[in-house]
């Protein structure tokens, strides 16, 4: 597809996100010829100059850039990258995008990525309108998109006086992974998935994703938040959504989104009691965080889709800091098959449910698990699996990052990942049980899987991670490739 040249504007340019995946992805684009003739503008707090912004972003991508440049590409690159400062804005932004236009034509189009804090963003949209920029634009916003149903509706209403809604587009990098969009293809595209995805032949989902990291520098911003408004609202149910959806009339933005939005139209209001809170021990000890804080910084929960294909499936989810290990997961339970034919000491049941495992992590992998006979007399059987690895692949240095994907499908208008007004409204409307009437916080140690509760949450069945089995290393990586897993005793 051919892609009009862009401007892109970067608030927050010399933060955290555009040093970790901003400027290197938009650096990998460009290295790999996804990206059209471009500019790139940056706007920060800090009083720089453009050789300055250019050093910045040089020392970004040298620590994080996924791919080696040289010095001539790196020139070629930073030549198309300028600076203003904050306090200058916005009559020294829009004098550099009026230059931006001058040398790449009256077609060039605008994008904005908001790498701003939650506070700052309308700010930032007002200035846009202030300054003649929001037409022919589109903004990239970042999480949170509220922090209830009452500031969602609030912010929607303010950013649609500026900008209309097609032109908006939330980011949740967790649908820019290979892995989540993987879940369509896998479902989708083959007969042996489709027929089986549902209440008949489900038993329940698991969407897992802790974390090892604490809160560090972000607790000021922690602690207004917590656990369920950063990544259940925005990430973990936006997952659930790809899940759960209808199938579409096609693979194209408008009935995607449609069928999400249907799963969240059908997503029954939380319940308090089916959900734990909680926050690891030594956290009221952060630097900036109230000493009788009651924040969570852990989250479990239960909840429903109530239509015709998951009636009665429940979605468990989890995520946390200082957690026992960091990954991404979800987990497809399928309903067992009676047992009785089995002998006794068959071992047929033991290990539970069969698996559709998929890992969100970069490798992209898919597990499928299943028993199978023990060689030797009698019937014992164990459980082994088939694994998928893009890692394995002759195509494994071709994978784009979530953030990559992300921005080139802002370019071209493809909103397909990422989230709507009505969308997240209506994530914030089911969760207005639990923000009114949230449980206690149970304290957890650091290192361990959450609170002791999440057991009985889960009941009767259990939480794959930590994993009985652990996923195969390829062979690239020092592993044999044998297929072959360990089961807990």
């Amino acid at each position: 597809m051919d892609v009009p040249p862009q401007a892109i504007v970067i608030f927050g340019a010399t933060g955290d996100l555009a040093r970790r995946k901003l400027l290197p992805g938009l650096l990998r684009l460009f290295q790999a010829g996804l990206m059209p003739e471009f500019r790139i503008i940056g706007v920060s707090m800090e009083e720089i100059n453009d050789a300055r912004f250019r050093a910045i972003a040089e020392g970004a991508c040298r620590e994080f850039a996924r791919h080696a440049f040289g010095g001539e590409e790196w020139h070629e690159f930073s030549s198309r990258l300028s600076y203003v400062p904050h306090a200058q804005a916005p009559g020294a932004l829009k004098e550099a995008v009026d230059k931006a236009e001058g040398e790449l034509g009256p077609e060039m189009h605008l994008l904005h990525y908001l790498s701003v804090p939650p506070t700052a963003a309308p700010d930032v949209i007002q200035m846009l309108r202030t300054c003649g920029l929001s037409e022919r634009s589109r903004v990239i916003m970042e999480k949170p998109f509220g922090t209830d149903l009452a500031s969602a509706r609030k912010l929607n209403a303010m950013v649609h006086e500026v900008i209309e809604e097609d032109r908006v587009f939330r980011i949740d990098h967790f649908l820019g992974k290979e892995a989540a969009q993987n879940i369509l293809a896998l479902r989708f595209a083959n007969g042996l998935f489709e027929p089986i995805w549902n209440r008949n032949h489900i038993d329940h989902i698991q969407i897992d994703v802790p974390e090892t990291l604490g809160v560090g520098s972000r607790a000021a911003f922690y602690e207004k938040t917590g656990a369920f408004r950063d990544m259940v609202v925005t990430h973990l149910f936006q997952i659930l959504g790809f899940v759960a959806m209808e199938p579409p009339t096609a693979l194209a933005p408008e009935p995607i989104t449609e069928e999400k939005n249907k799963v969240f139209r059908s997503l029954q209001p939380l319940d308090p009691d089916q959900v734990v809170r909680g926050q690891y021990e030594g956290y009221r000890s952060e630097e900036g965080v109230d000493p009788g804080s009651s924040t969570e910084t852990f989250v479990a929960l239960r909840c429903e889709v109530d239509n015709w294909r998951w009636s009665g499936v429940p979605f468990y989810l989890r995520t946390g800091k200082r957690m026992g290990e960091s990954s991404r997961i979800i987990s497809i339970a399928f309903r067992e098959p009676p047992h009785a034919m089995f002998p006794a000491h068959s071992r047929v049941g033991r290990y539970g449910p069969d698996h559709l495992t998929f890992d969100l992590e970069e490798s992209s992998r898919v597990s499928l698990s299943f028993y199978g006979k023990r060689p030797g007399m009698g019937m014992v059987l164990d459980k082994a699996s088939m694994q998928f690895s893009l890692e394995e692949t002759d195509y494994h240095g071709e994978t784009v990052e979530a953030y990559e994907r992300l921005i080139r499908d802002a370019m071209i208008g493809d909103r397909t990942l990422f989230t709507t007004a009505g969308g997240i409204e209506r994530l914030w409307e089911v969760s207005e049980p639990l923000l009114q009437d949230p449980p206690p916080v149970k304290p957890y140690p650091q290192g361990s899987w959450g609170p002791t509760e999440i057991g009985a949450l889960i009941a009767p069945h259990s939480w794959r991670l930590p994993f009985a089995r652990r996923w195969r290393e390829s062979p690239s990586h020092g592993g044999n490739g044998a297929a072959v897993e360990r089961e807990r005793a």
